[in-house]
């Protein structure tokens, strides 16, 4: 039996996948990958409208479906590929569940966790540090972003005031 190696893109291309369903629904089009030795283990996309939950960004939802994946809360070996740079929300999340490695797309220069505007993936005293690897694809991820808020903006302006 053969073993098929994927690459980086491969599985960014998962995550620009769920980032699209995300667009389609409403949501900010964020999408992200779990990968554990060379597997998707887990995907989703945001879903904050959708869930009424401000926490239901797609790292929080991938970190809670990949730790059920593998069975225990630590996800030791496990890559997060998302299409934007993690918040400081979910960069915590991924430092406290011991993700490996992210890779991320479009940078988030003002609101970026992990290298833009703060850097808790590296944080001195933290107990884990997460490796960090951006602009995967950023020109993919960042087209999909400005997309859907063209969309956003037009429709707002279609609306009658009130």
């Amino acid at each position: 039996m053969s073993i098929i190696k994927f690459d980086e893109e491969y599985f960014m291309r998962k995550a620009i996948a769920q980032a699209e369903i995300a667009a389609e629904e409403g949501e900010v089009p964020v999408g992200a990958v779990a990968v554990k030795d060379n597997h998707v283990i887990a995907s989703s996309y945001n879903q904050v409208e959708k869930l009424k939950d401000a926490t239901a960004h797609a790292e929080m939802i991938v970190i809670t479906q990949a730790a059920n994946a593998i069975g225990g809360w630590r996800l030791d070996g496990v890559d997060i590929y998302v299409t934007k740079e993690p918040c400081a929300m979910c960069a915590g999340a991924m430092v406290n569940s011991r993700v490996h490695r992210v890779f991320f797309g479009m940078h988030d220069p003002r609101c970026g966790a992990v290298c833009s505007a703060l850097q808790i993936t590296s944080f001195p005293g933290m107990l884990h540090k997460v490796r960090v690897s951006g602009g995967l694809l950023e020109a993919e991820c960042s087209e999909i972003m400005r997309e859907f808020f063209r969309k956003v903006r037009k429709a707002k302006q279609k609306q009658p005031n009130k």
